[in-house]
Order: C-alpha cells, then sequence, then structure tokens
C-alpha cells in the first residue's frame, strides 16, 4: 500500500505562498493549498438565526434548511453538545422531503452518518454522491472517515489520495496525518498535522485547535509529554475551554505523575462534555489514588453515558473498561463481537482480542490481536495486549519483547494497566 510521500515542513510552507505543492503521490501543480473559508465559528449562532428566518420566509426552499442544519453541526462541534445533530438530523429530513436529490443536503447527511456511528450508510451513501460528484473534495473526505473506522485502509488511502490531488487544504492534511500514523509513520503524522495547523482557516478557531489537539494526542501516544502538552495548551489559547484540549491536559499531567492536576483539567473537561473516555480516566485516577467510592462513581457514568447514546457511540470503550477491570466479561465480550460483525478495523479487533484474553480463550485472541497488528501501528495498548496475550499461549520471550515495547512507546498509556506492564516485568 502506497502511503503519502511528503515534502518538508519548511519546504511545504515556503511553497504555500510561491508555487505549487507536490508530496503524498502528485499534488495538483494548478493548485496552491487554499485556508478553508466556509465556517467563521464566531457567528455560528448568527447563521442558526439566518437560517431560522429563511425558512420562515421561504419554507419550500432546501437552502434554509441545510444552511440550518449545518450550524448545529457546527455549534455540536464547538460546544460537544452532540443533541445537537438530532436538530441537524430534522432539519435534513425536512429538505430531502421537498427536494430528495438535493446535493447538498445528501453531502451534509454522510457527514451526520458518520457522526452516528453509521459508517457503512455513511459510505455507501458517499459512494453514490461520488457517481455524479467526482470532483467534490468533501465526498472523498467523508469516504476516507467511514473507510477508516471499518478498516478499509486500502480504499482510504486512495480517497484520502484524491482529497490531497483536488485540494491540499486543512482537511486533506489532517486526514493524511491520520493515515500515517495508522501505518506506523508517526513522525510522517506529526509533519502532515502541523502543515494542517498552518493552512487551516484562521477565523475556524474549533478546527484549528482541533488540529492542534490531534497532534497532541499522537506526540502524546508516541512518548514526547512535552511536546503534546504544547500542543495542548496552543489548542487551549486558540479556542478557549475547548473541552478536547482538556482533556487532553488531564491525560498528559496523568502521564507526568501530576495527578491532582489531571483531576482538575479532567474535571473541568466533564463539565463541559462528560465524554466516556474522560470520565473513564478520571475513575482511573481515583482507583490509582485509592478512592475507590470516587472510582465507582466515575465508572457508572461511563456506563449511563453509553447507554443513554444507544448506538450513536463507540461501545467498544464500555468492552474496553469491562475487560481491564475483569468485570462483565460476558457482556464485554458480547459487545465486542458484535461490533467486529460490521468494523473490520484494528482497534474493534484489539478490543475483540482483549476480551477474548479475558476469557481465557488464547488462540482466538492471538488471531484477532494480530489483525490489530497489520498495519504496524506504533500503539502502546496494542502491544501491552499482544504480549498478554503471548504470555497466555505460554511465549514468554515474545511477551516480554511486546510489553517493553509498549511501555518504550508510551509509557503511561493507561494509568493503571501500564502499572501492571511493570509489574508483569519484574
Amino acid at each position: 500500500m502506497r502511503l503519502p510521500k511528503l515534502i518538508s515542513i519548511a519546504a511545504i510552507l515556503a511553497l504555500i505562498t510561491t508555487a505549487s505543492i507536490f508530496g503524498y503521490r502528485a499534488f495538483s501543480k494548478k493548485e496552491e493549498p487554499k485556508k478553508e473559508t466556509e465556517v467563521v465559528p464566531s457567528s455560528t449562532d448568527k447563521r442558526v438565526q439566518s437560517a431560522q428566518a429563511t425558512i420562515k420566509r421561504f419554507p419550500e426552499l432546501v437552502s434554509g434548511y441545510n444552511q440550518l442544519a449545518a450550524a448545529y453541526m457546527q455549534i455540536a462541534r464547538e460546544t460537544g453538545d452532540f443533541s445537537l445533530n438530532t436538530k441537524a438530523d430534522e432539519s435534513l429530513k425536512r429538505a430531502l422531503e421537498i427536494d430528495g436529490n438535493n446535493y447538498e443536503s445528501s453531502k451534509l447527511k454522510t457527514k451526520l452518518l458518520l457522526t452516528f456511528h453509521r459508517f457503512q450508510e455513511a459510505l455507501n451513501l458517499a459512494k453514490e454522491l461520488q457517481k455524479t460528484h467526482s470532483q467534490d473534495q468533501d465526498i472523498y473526505g467523508a469516504l476516507t472517515d467511514a473507510n477508516i473506522e471499518l478498516g478499509n485502509y486500502k480504499e482510504a488511502v486512495e480517497s484520502a489520495q484524491m482529497m490531497v490531488d483536488l485540494k491540499p487544504n486543512m482537511s486533506s492534511y489532517a486526514r493524511v496525518a491520520q493515515l500515517r500514523f495508522l501505518h506506523g509513520d508517526n513522525e510522517g503524522a506529526f509533519e502532515a498535522m502541523r502543515v494542517a495547523i498552518r493552512i487551516a482557516d484562521p477565523k475556524d478557531k474549533e478546527a484549528q485547535a482541533w488540529c492542534m489537539v490531534t497532534l497532541g494526542d499522537y506526540l502524546l501516544k508516541s512518548g514526547k509529554y512535552a511536546e503534546a502538552e504544547k500542543e495542548y495548551d496552543n489548542a487551549l489559547s486558540t479556542f478557549a475551554d475547548y473541552y478536547l484540549a482538556l482533556s487532553g491536559k488531564g491525560r498528559v499531567r496523568t502521564a507526568f505523575g501530576d495527578y491532582e492536576k489531571a483531576i482538575e483539567f479532567y474535571k473541568r473537561a466533564q463539565e463541559k462534555v462528560p465524554q466516556t473516555e474522560t470520565v473513564i480516566a478520571l475513575g482511573d485516577i481515583y482507583k490509582k489514588l485509592g478512592k475507590t467510592e470516587e472510582a465507582k462513581k466515575q465508572y457508572d457514568l461511563a456506563e449511563f453515558i453509553e447507554q443513554k447514546a444507544g448506538d450513536n457511540s463507540d461501545k467498544r470503550r464500555l468492552a474496553l473498561l469491562y475487560a481491564d477491570h475483569d468485570e462483565k466479561l460476558d457482556e464485554a465480550l458480547a459487545i465486542a463481537m458484535r461490533e467486529k460483525q460490521t468494523r473490520k478495523d484494528i482497534f474493534t479487533a484489539d478490543v475483540l482480542a482483549w476480551c477474548l484474553y479475558k476469557k481465557g480463550r488464547y488462540q482466538e485472541a492471538k488471531a484477532a490481536i494480530d489483525e490489530a497488528m497489520r498495519l504496524k501501528t506504533k500503539d502502546a495498548r496494542i502491544f501491552y495486549h499482544a504480549g498478554m496475550i503471548e504470555h497466555g499461549l505460554g511465549n514468554e520471550n515474545e511477551a516480554k519483547l511486546l510489553l517493553k515495547t509498549s511501555l518504550q512507546t508510551h509509557s503511561a498509556f493507561d494509568i493503571l494497566q501500564s502499572e501492571k506492564v511493570r509489574q508483569h516485568l519484574q
């Protein structure tokens, strides 16, 4: 599989204002990277009001409903209030009732389907739209995202390449970064995401901050804690109280062993948006500190969030919580197996492998973890799971090598599980 070829950041940034860009496989020689100007977060509320006024005046026109849906989706990204996506869905349903073939409505629907974790539906719709709008970069973005989530990595690389060929902008570079990280090219991922940050629309603060947080996550997972924290701080300076950046600060403070500050940042993030990952992470710190009652409250909250979200959430997180804590192992395995029926990505394979291991089904776990490792992703948790599975199979040399690799990659990948790695290696 041929991945993006990226020239140096300095060369790319110099070329942004002086010449065409070459890279990935081959960028268009006619077009320079353009800063995106579609969304202005500071005026999102005004966009909602404007769209509502248009609908009131021209209820038979599709455009007002499309504008309203797009505004709701943007606010959801900025605030983490994903209930607004339901309002966006209602707007799009009305638009498609008026004109079932409206392209903009359908394109927005692909993005909404991705948000709702309906990845196969999003992929199918994007493929249909591609037939009539093969030069629209947004379609290839949806194709890339859906294929990554479904584990169709070859197809994801191809659609990301088309994005770059059509318009080498923030959206395309961010996806290049993701694919490079998945394929174990961490330095290439850092480079691509830094370019994405530089060429993002300066008016779209949320998009800039998202890129900074994502870069921070890549750096954190690579054991570069100080660099990661700098990116989280940059994100907070760019987009104040951004809940994803606050969670990032919690993760990096945990990695540094500063649990008091980590708790503070996790609480701030949770007040903004009670994400399952943040809730579990806070619970793990409490458990590490011996505050079992507070930890249980967090774990119970995580379960409640996932149950409340229904199918519109990542149930793998719940399966991992159960498996990590040796609770409800049958339910954890059932969740992982259901996910595996529709998603063939490496992280679903990893969760399934871990749940199988916890049930003592080591040979099946080995097959699943091999699938999880097929892209050579440098993920400490996957290395940890692989090492413990090898231990279960009696392959101690392989187990120790993988467990050491886990800590070398990201020594604080999980405050509780990383400690188990150290104990096992003693």
